[in-house]
């Protein structure tokens, strides 16, 4: 008769994220001694290492950090859910946002070359997939710098963490508008800060479809040009920052609410797990 309870498997998953029946036969190896037990994952998810080098991780989390100027966020994957909810896989995670944080790392070949324990994170990576018993990854990293900058995390679940983050730097000391602009950044996705970060083929790209489907209908030609001028205005409402209207007033844009604020946008970054 198995010496271990429901408890007990309960307590290992959640210290683990394994599966149900990776803790049951590692319970049952170990006798029910839960450390042993431990071991024993640990010990099958290295030699699984090289069967997850494949595998897809579109699950995980985005962890962020803003202090004095600097804020700095990363992106961890794994490949399931419960894993990204685990307890091991959020403290993992902590840990790598604290070396890209100490090392000034800006990517991720830099990050995982970083120190952490006494060794490569990338080391690191593979002993928590082993732990996890799931391929786990560093996707990506962004570092935006300001006079201030807000760190904005927002869950799309209540039961999981995480899986939207935003940086936002500002050039003056108004943190209240600084989360407010970070907010709508998680909301509304915008591609660029203002349209000059716009790539000019792009912008041309635009302006000719907008010319020919105008034409397509059958508007005037005397018009053609504003139609066109208009449209490309909407196009820019859609992924420039400070061109789109504030998510919490819709009357103003973005770039009017810094600007009553007294102050400019100096660089954003957004991830969203897995996108």
């Amino acid at each position: 008769m198995a010496n271990y309870t429901a408890a007990d498997i309960k307590a290992l998953r959640e210290r683990t994220g394994a599966g149900m029946m990776d803790v049951k036969k590692a319970l049952d190896e170990a006798n029910g001694d839960a450390e042993k037990a431990l071991e024993f994952i640990r010990i099958k998810g290295l030699k699984g290492a090289t069967k997850r080098e494949g595998r897809s991780t579109a699950e995980g989390l985005v962890a962020a950090k803003a202090q004095n100027g600097v804020g700095v966020m990363v992106e961890v994957n794994c490949e399931t859910d419960f894993v990204a909810k685990a307890a091991p896989f959020i403290e993992f995670s902590n840990k790598v946002l604290a070396t890209a944080i100490s090392s000034g790392a800006a990517d991720v070949e830099t990050l995982l070359a970083a120190e952490v324990d006494g060794k490569p994170l990338s080391e690191a990576v593979i002993e928590a997939g082993a732990l996890l018993g799931e391929k786990i990854a560093i996707r990506r990293i962004a570092r935006v710098e300001g006079a201030t900058v807000d760190a904005y995390l927002h869950k799309t679940s209540k039961d999981l963490p995480a899986q939207v983050g935003v940086l936002f730097a500002i050039d003056g000391e108004n943190q209240a508008v600084a989360h407010d602009v970070a907010v709508h950044i998680a909301a509304m996705s915008p591609k660029f800060l203002s349209r000059d970060e716009v790539a000019a083929e792009t912008v041309e790209t635009e302006r000719r479809i907008a010319a020919e489907t105008a034409q397509a209908e059958g508007k005037p030609e005397a018009a053609m040009s504003k139609i066109v001028e208009g449209r490309l205005t909407g196009f820019f409402k859609e992924i420039v920052l400070v061109d789109q209207s504030f998510a919490k007033d819709a009357k103003k844009s973005v770039g009017s609410i810094l600007a009553e604020a007294g102050v400019k946008g100096v660089a954003f970054a957004r991830f969203r797990v897995g996108a």
